[in-house]
């Protein structure tokens, strides 16, 4: 039987989608929960076509990049951060999305709390970094 989904990620996905700002929403386990139409413009794919799908599955279809191409340790993603820290996190880097576009972007993470000691996910917003265009790698 599927696991009932916590009210406050049901709350962030309504959040999200309320939003102009890109929103990224994974579970405790870091499964992806959603992300909404802005977010959808800089990852290239709509959440429909991805789903919700294991930490894994997203951070390699989404990678995490510094400013000269290289990979971003797993743990230095401000919401994996978020996530396994349980504390607000945030970074300029560059997301390459599945097509192989590079976007810079900045991001701040955050852990959702149902209850003061249970977590329940952690959210993203981002937005494009203004100083930088669309890249091609």
């Amino acid at each position: 039987m599927p696991q009932q989904k916590s009210l406050v990620l049901i709350l962030a996905r309504g959040l999200a989608d309320e939003l102009a700002s890109a929103m990224f929403v994974v579970d405790r386990e870091g499964r992806l929960a959603y992300f909404n139409e802005a977010a959808e413009a800089i990852l290239g794919v709509p959440f429909a076509d991805v789903g919700e799908v294991s930490a894994e599955e997203w951070l390699s279809a989404f990678v995490a990049l510094d400013p000269n191409g290289v990979p971003i340790p797993i743990g230095d993603i401000p919401l994996m951060k978020a996530l396994t820290m349980h504390v607000p996190a945030h970074k300029a880097l560059r997301v390459k999305r599945t097509d192989g576009r590079v976007h810079d972007i900045e991001v701040t993470a955050f852990p959702l709390f149902a209850r003061r000691e249970e977590l329940v996910g952690a959210v993203a917003i981002f937005w494009e970094d203004g100083s930088s265009a669309e890249k091609g790698i």
